[in-house]
């Protein structure tokens, strides 16, 4: 795994010229892509569980950003511990809040996480892990934090569990529509190390990890939702 020291997975909160690091945080395109996800969602965590348990699944976020997916989705599943993350501590605020709301309470006190160091670092030990999903990171960071996340999934996530990841990709090397093509070399342009990443090579990444791709969610807004299994 990189231990380059000058990379971090750190995506900015950004709303026009102001940097909020307060509480509550509201991003448009989360709350866009919020419901959509969670449809996907409902077809892979199966949990019969009315609440939290000592042996309820763990639902592991990383990049949590605001923390408005994961107050999404918990309501949803009240038997899944989901725990939030960010590498950004600006945002902590954000997930407290959201977390402390939760009607369910199966939101657990958000943790800082950088995706390029092993989750043992943070607590967690080698397959224990039932979920993990990213949405929005793998385009908007250095490769060094996808090489990590792969790798975490491969390491901590238990035997046939899932990880799920949302984003724009490309497929063949081939990248549609224009819209896309503009949004990749506009984040080219803010930082060479970023832009959309082609499925092929998460593929191969994923093959080095023990990680296998089992479906392949077409979304609106032309992103996609991947579906990764840990053989």
């Amino acid at each position: 795994m990189s231990k380059t020291k000058d990379i971090a997975c750190n995506i900015s909160v950004n709303h026009g010229n102001e940097v909020y690091n307060g509480e509550k945080m509201i991003a448009p395109a989360a709350s866009r892509n919020k419901d959509p996800i969670l449809q996907v969602l409902k077809r892979f965590i199966i949990c019969d569980i009315e609440q939290i348990e000592d042996e309820s699944p763990l639902f592991l976020e990383i990049s949590s950003g605001t923390g408005q997916h994961v107050a999404h989705f918990a309501p949803h599943f009240p038997g899944v511990k989901f725990q939030p993350s960010d590498v950004d501590k600006n945002v902590l605020g954000s997930l407290s809040f959201y977390a402390t709301n939760c009607p369910t309470k199966n939101i657990l006190k958000p943790i800082l996480i950088d995706i390029q160091s092993k989750l043992s670092h943070y607590g967690f030990e080698e397959n224990s892990i039932d979920y993990m999903y990213n949405a929005n990171m793998i385009h908007i960071t250095p490769f060094e934090c996808t090489i990590g996340l792969f790798e975490n999934a491969g390491n901590y996530l238990k035997p046939e569990a899932l990880m799920i990841t949302y984003g724009p990709y490309s497929k063949d090397g081939v990248l549609t529509p224009q819209s896309n093509i503009d949004f990749d070399a506009s984040l080219k342009a803010r930082n060479p190390l970023w832009g959309i990443r082609d499925i092929n090579d998460l593929i191969k990444l994923g093959d080095e990890n023990n990680l296998s791709l089992i479906d392949t969610v077409e979304m609106p807004a032309n992103n996609m939702t991947l579906i990764w299994k840990k053989d």
